[in-house]
């Protein structure tokens, strides 16, 4: 693999998901990320463990997939010995890296001039809910309510029939893609202070997030003044060809051919139903979408007449796009995804073997150095050395509690 971020350290100071994915990301792409947490309770993404989210004795999968390759150090920087080492750290780091809100910052003495202070090259990043600016700066908040609820994302993908609003596909929907985001954001500072020696602070949010994945419907509302952006039921889809249709036992595929005159011969060829060429009912884009509910209830016959390994293997032979509607578990064995590495296999601290998905860049072919996350506190020794510290000093700290 190429360690793009070989020699940069990262100092982070955070906690969940969102944030900690920049870090894991980073430190996948080669950079040395120091995780700091409690000498007690650690990251509350721990907890999930006893919480019941994670079975007891297995692995803490929500746990890795944020906290990979990282070094983890139990720190309690509210204490005066632990605040002293936190900024020895940072005066030995690139970046640093925090989900604090303002006034938490602003108390434990983190903030941009704190740290600033005694490394004023650090590129300062940090991820929030609500973003820097306005009322609701210091608020927090989670992916499932402020980048999937309040971006327009939820009710935009939930059927006027069901009733309420969706939840966000899984869990850390949100928090993947905004950490994947503040990595980028990260990397580009850094490559600006190598070109101009300055030092940027860097700025992320969920509601940033959310907005920019609404961006297209957004966009669509202020150009048209939509209120609600359309939804359709299969049977209603605008296009027959950009549709989902069900199989015979009860499996989904969805077709996105958006140059239809282009595709539907071969379509309804490969589907056993030539005639329907010459049907003019259908015979061009334009006799198609007058005619929609017909044409859509055409192709769903076919569909229906045959399973989903049988229409996957019908739809192989065309050129349009397509994909099968697939559950997490089908997602595991795709010989796409296993192909391209898109599943790593890991085993945790305890033994354990279990898989995570790298980061979705590769660089010269391949993905990053996909490993395990640390255990909590488990470099705490190491780094301190690397400070200078002798094993009886870091002994007293322990017993002091200022560090685990």
């Amino acid at each position: 693999m190429v360690a793009i971020m070989n020699g940069i350290r990262v100092l982070e100071v955070a906690s969940w998901t969102y944030v900690p994915v920049a870090g894991g990301i980073l430190a996948e792409w080669g950079a040395d990320v120091i995780k700091i947490e409690h000498p007690e309770t650690g990251d509350p993404q721990r907890g999930l463990v006893t919480s019941g989210l994670v079975p007891l004795g297995g692995v803490a999968h929500m746990v890795e997939l944020p906290n990979r390759g990282k070094r983890s150090v139990g720190l309690d920087i509210k204490s005066a010995e632990g605040h002293e080492l936190l900024l020895r750290l940072a005066r030995e780091c690139d970046v640093f890296l925090t989900n604090f809100l303002p006034a938490q910052r602003a108390k434990l003495h983190i903030d941009v001039d704190d740290i600033r202070a005694v490394n004023p090259n650090v590129i300062y990043a940090r991820g929030s809910a609500h973003g820097p600016q306005g009322a609701e700066a210091d608020r927090g908040g989670y992916d499932n309510s402020t980048f999937w609820a309040r971006s327009g994302a939820a009710d935009t993908v939930s059927p006027d029939e069901l009733g309420y609003p969706v939840t966000q596909p899984g869990a850390a929907f949100g928090d993947v893609l905004g950490g994947l985001t503040i990595a980028g954001g990260i990397s580009a500072a850094l490559l600006h202070r190598e070109r101009t020696g300055e030092a940027l602070t860097v700025d992320g949010s969920l509601l940033s997030m959310g907005t920019w994945a609404m961006g297209a419907s957004l966009a669509a509302s202020a150009a048209f003044g939509v209120e609600r952006i359309p939804r359709y039921q299969p049977s209603q889809a605008p296009n027959a060809l950009v549709n989902t249709y069900a199989t015979k036992d009860g499996r989904f595929v969805s077709l996105v051919m958006l140059q239809s005159d282009r595709f539907w011969p071969e379509l309804v060829t490969a589907l056993g139903r030539p005639q329907l060429i010459d049907d003019p009912r259908f015979a061009d884009h334009a006799a198609r979408m007058k005619n929609n509910t017909e044409a859509i209830a055409a192709l769903a016959e076919l569909f229906a007449a045959r399973t989903f390994d049988e229409v996957t293997a019908v739809l192989s032979t065309v050129k349009g796009a397509w994909a099968p509607v697939q559950r997490p578990i089908d997602v595991l064995s795709d010989p796409q995804v296993v192909a391209n590495g898109y599943l790593q296999d890991l085993t945790d601290a305890n033994g354990n073997s279990f898989q995570l998905v790298p980061a979705p860049l590769q660089f010269n072919g391949e993905s990053g150095d996909t490993r395990r996350a640390p255990g909590h506190g488990e470099h705490t020794d190491e780094v301190l050395g690397e400070l200078g510290l002798d094993m009886d000093r870091i002994l007293e700290l322990k017993i002091s509690g200022a560090v685990l």
